[in-house]
């Protein structure tokens, strides 16, 4: 993460189309323009303001569509969805000062979670740098911890190779949000548009092919485990190695647990998917973890609410981890045999390498750990819409073929838990930042990037209070999006926290809200109320058949909590459960 200059022999070059021509004299609007789209984007999420109106002059004459969202934090969220729907690079514009400093959130989510994303800031024209300008701020040294990598430019000619290269450098190895900061003079200047011909540089070198000897030491340990795991992460998802892993799954028969953003690695309904691990993952995941003698990690940076407590995870466990960033393994569990590598390559290597595998018993020993009473109580349908049934619902009218975006809190675990994730580019939540308001503009990203797809956003009351402006945004895109409001008129996962942890002292969590039917309404959309539990599958069908956003707002218990649950400081093997519900046998 290094804030660079490009220097003037970097822009040479002939056009790779015909050498021989002379080339265009352009603006650097233009060129901004005409880089994005050689770069391969055909949409990008902004807000205009002063220091950027030149690059919006240019915008109608290119084949960008532009999709205008009300804040800019939700431009860069949105451009992050996209990213994760699509496979591709987001993008997303902002003007100087606070329009730039609203995207450091969304900047810091793809960072932590590893997304390709590209955003394009205005600055102050050249000669204002420095001289505490009208919205002057030094966006490449405030974004510099949050970006993989950042630029300012300082010349027209530098545009297009510094744009080519930042959609190489959001993408390759460990993909992450890269900002190129233009400031106002540099975009209307003219000059030669010489489309870029190379890319690259010679300080980063991202290990893309694990090395020969690791990968057998590590085939080794897999041939040794009596009770193995794998441990499947983000890593998967974004190396687009779902098919190798569950060949290898399966070649192998090792049971696979989940990270919060590797569901959908494999089909959650595969014999061997176990579910999701850590804070609040299913007790037979976390009892398996007490208990696994090897742990393959493949794409994931043990965060801590994978993890627990450290010296109490997978005690008896020694480790595989496979990761493209050498800076994760070993950073907060010990490992045995270091991978380091791109996960899909990792995979086909380990395939060459390990013998078929059967652990049945394992299997059965697990499944016995298994949670029976509580798996019947969420079967039971109360009075009010319960959680656990408005999941299930939408997960079974849509047959796990839509996408799901979430917000964050008590119902983004609900659905982690219970949705049963397909396709791991059709779960899009945000994992290490954990950024409230992330549902709707999600939702509109993972839209725009597949209009073919349906989309359903999961969001709190609380989550969805900071973002829902962008109804605004959806009703002018006209899109197809139904937003699942879990309302429980709390800020309901601070609460839960309350209550098990600080003597059920609710302060400044029990949050008001307007009425979220006639809010729709007012925005263009349609909205629908659920108030009891006979209702969810009818108004799940009904928002399903309507054109356009529909907002359904499902009024739940105030008070239910998600369990299990690690408690703060504790191990997985320390989980709590709920109260009013029976636990099995010891």
């Amino acid at each position: 993460m290094v804030t660079a200059q490009r220097s003037p022999g970097q822009a040479a070059g002939k056009s790779e189309a015909d050498p021989a021509a002379e080339p265009e004299i352009l603006t650097g609007s233009e060129i901004t323009c005409r880089s994005l789209e050689a770069a391969g984007a055909t949409t990008v999420f902004g807000y205009p303001g002063g220091a950027v109106i030149p690059l919006y002059d240019a915008l109608p004459s290119s084949n960008l569509h532009h999709v205008l969202v009300r804040f800019e934090q939700w431009a860069g969220l949105a451009a992050d969805a996209y990213a994760r729907a699509t496979g591709e690079v987001g993008v997303c514009i902002a003007t100087s000062g606070p329009g730039a400093t609203n995207l450091v959130t969304a900047l810091a989510n793809a960072q932590l979670d590893s997304v390709p994303m590209v955003a394009i800031t205005g600055q102050v024209t050249q000669a204002l740098i420095g001289r505490d300008g009208f919205q002057e701020v030094d966006i490449t040294g405030v974004s510099l911890p949050v970006t993989k990598h950042n630029y300012l430019v300082q010349r027209p000619e530098d545009i297009a190779p510094t744009i080519k290269e930042a959609f190489y450098l959001a993408k390759s190895g460990r993909p992450g949000p890269v900002l190129v900061d233009i400031p106002k003079n540099v975009f209307v200047a003219k000059t030669a548009y010489i489309p870029p011909t190379k890319v690259g540089r010679k300080s980063y070198q991202p290990t893309i092919t694990p090395n020969i000897r690791q990968v057998r030491l590590a085939a080794d340990e897999i041939a040794q485990a009596k009770k193995p795991l794998i441990m499947a992460g983000h890593g998967i998802i974004l190396s687009g190695a779902e098919a190798e892993f569950q060949q290898f799954a399966e070649h192998t028969g090792i049971p696979v647990i989940y990270t919060l953003l590797g569901l959908g690695a494999m089909p959650e309904m595969h014999p061997l998917s176990l579910g999701m691990m850590g804070m609040h993952g299913h007790r037979h995941v976390n009892r398996a973890l007490e208990e696994c003698d090897l742990l393959v990690n493949i794409g994931a940076r043990f965060d801590d609410r994978a993890t627990g407590r450290l010296n109490g995870f997978a005690p008896n466990a020694r480790v595989v981890h496979v990761d493209i960033d050498p800076a994760e393994i070993g950073k907060n569990v010990e490992t045995h045999v270091p991978v380091v590598g791109d996960a899909r390559e990792a995979l086909k290597m380990l395939l060459a390498e390990v013998g078929e595998g059967n652990h049945d018993a394992w299997m059965r020993w697990i499944d016995g750990q298994r949670n029976r009473v509580l798996e019947a109580a969420l079967e039971d349908r109360p009075e009010w819409p319960e959680p656990y049934s408005i999941v299930k619902a939408i997960a079974e009218a849509t047959d796990h073929e839509a996408i799901v975006t979430t917000d964050v809190g008590q119902h983004q675990m609900w659905a982690a838990q219970q949705f049963g994730v397909r396709y791991g580019t059709r779960w899009i939540t945000s994992g290490g930042l954990g950024t409230m308001g992330y549902g709707l503009p999600s939702a509109i990203g993972a839209k725009m990037g597949r209009p073919d797809l349906e989309v359903w956003t999961i969001v709190g009351d609380g989550g969805f209070q900071m973002s829902f402006n962008e109804l605004a945004t959806a009703v002018q895109e006209q899109l197809d999006i139904n937003v699942a409001i879990i309302n429980n008129g709390y800020l309901g996962m601070v609460r839960q926290w309350q209550d098990l942890f600080h003597n059920h002292n609710y302060s400044e969590v029990r949050i008001s809200a307007p009425d979220f039917v006639q809010l729709a309404e007012s925005f263009g959309a349609t909205g629908i109320r659920v108030t009891s539990d006979d209702e969810i599958r009818s108004a799940i069908e009904r928002a399903r058949s309507i054109k356009g956003p529909v907002v359904i707002d499902f009024v739940v218990e105030p008070e239910a909590n998600v369990y299990p649950m690690v408690p703060p400081g504790g191990s997985n093997s320390e989980m709590v459960h709920d109260p009013q519900t029976p636990q099995d046998q010891e």
